[in-house]
C-alpha cells in the first residue's frame, strides 16, 4: 500500500469532504459512510477534521509501516 498525501486529503476535505471521501482516501470507511449519509456530520464534522487531517494522515501512514515490517 502506499503511503497518503497530506495535500491530497485537504483537497479532498476541501471539495468533497462533506460527502466524506477523504476519510475513505485515509481507510476509515465507517466514518466515511456516516459522513456520506449526514453531511459531513451536518458541517460540524467537516469542519473539525479541517484540524483533524495532519494526524489521520500520519496515523495511516505509521499503519502502513508497522504493517511492511509484520
Amino acid at each position: 500500500m502506499e503511503q497518503k498525501s497530506t495535500l491530497l486529503a485537504y483537497l479532498l476535505w476541501f471539495f468533497v469532504g462533506l460527502l466524506g471521501i477523504h476519510r475513505f482516501y485515509l481507510g476509515s470507511t465507517l466514518w466515511g459512510i456516516i459522513y456520506l449519509c449526514t453531511g459531513g456530520l451536518f458541517g460540524v464534522g467537516w469542519l473539525i477534521d479541517l484540524f483533524l487531517i495532519p494526524g489521520l494522515v500520519s496515523k495511516y501512514n505509521r499503519g502502513i509501516s508497522d504493517n511492511r515490517f509484520a
